[in-house]
């Protein structure tokens, strides 16, 4: 099992070149085809960054060719985005930026949430002020056996296969029904392939399930999550599904969304 297309939203950005190499390593690992999709705004192109935006294209062929692999390109044509192109349905994984602050009004807004739901492929969510380096050689699974997390974790299995370490965590309390659950997984990931440890931590109601991830010693050298996106799932006490939006917007660690 293998990423076969791999799109990559690219902006006048800093982190831009950094989510166009981490989007090169993965293709050339899985053999895939690179598109690169021109996400710039409108403001993208007035002052200082206007330059910037103009290279985006030229330096994503550039890249592709060196590293050898086959490529296609989409220009910022549809600037609309309730329009989301044909393409986004024929990828196996988007990467993509979350952009914060300034660099908001330089990419298109319905990058990444819209072209996430609208998509039903995995996105992985780069954060801006993320320092390059490895992506997935330590991963922890954000788990509350929702129908979301379920997907994610199949749509990471090409990544799950190939990391060192891989640790389910859940957040939930002392009588709940998620307490199993993570061992389920683990069997069903064993089946798989990916040997995989459980890190449970209890909710006392003194932190929040976010801060539990970042605390937990199982998971403090992970460099890449992997959760579902915007589930509400009532079966169990673990909150992941109801702080997905809180895992975006974390500074630190790319995340890897199923909707």
């Amino acid at each position: 099992m293998a990423y076969r297309d791999i799109l990559v939203y690219l902006d006048p950005t800093p982190s831009s070149e950094d989510r166009l190499r981490v989007a090169i390593g993965l293709a050339k690992t899985h053999a895939a085809r690179l598109i690169g999709v021109d996400a710039s705004s409108d403001d993208a192109f007035l002052g200082a960054w206007g330059k910037l935006a103009l290279r985006i294209e030229p330096t994503f062929r550039e890249a592709a060719t060196t590293a050898g692999l086959k490529s296609e390109f989409f220009g910022g044509d549809d600037r609309q985005g309730a329009r989301h192109p044909d393409y986004l349905h024929c990828v196996d994984l988007m990467i993509s930026p979350r952009p914060e602050g300034d660099a908001r009004a330089l990419v298109r807004p319905f990058v990444p949430d819209q072209a996430l739901v609208a998509s039903g492929a995995p996105m992985l969510v780069i954060p801006q002020d993320w320092k390059f380096g490895p992506i997935g050689e330590d991963i922890v699974i954000a788990w509350n056996a929702s129908r979301e997390a379920t997907r994610a974790v199949h749509d990471a299995l090409p990544l799950l296969k190939k990391a060192k370490k891989v640790t389910i965590f859940t957040f939930s309390s002392g009588q709940s029904g998620l307490r199993a659950s993570p061992e389920s997984l683990a069997e069903h990931l064993a089946r798989h392939g990916v040997a995989a440890g459980v890190s449970d931590w209890t909710n006392t109601g003194d932190i929040t399930a976010i801060e539990a991830l970042f605390a937990s010693l199982d998971t403090q050298q992970s460099d890449l999550i992997v959760a579902g996106a915007f589930g509400h799932s009532r079966a169990f006490e673990g909150l992941f599904g109801g702080v997905s939006l809180d895992l975006l917007h974390q500074p630190c660690l790319p995340v890897l969304m199923s909707h």
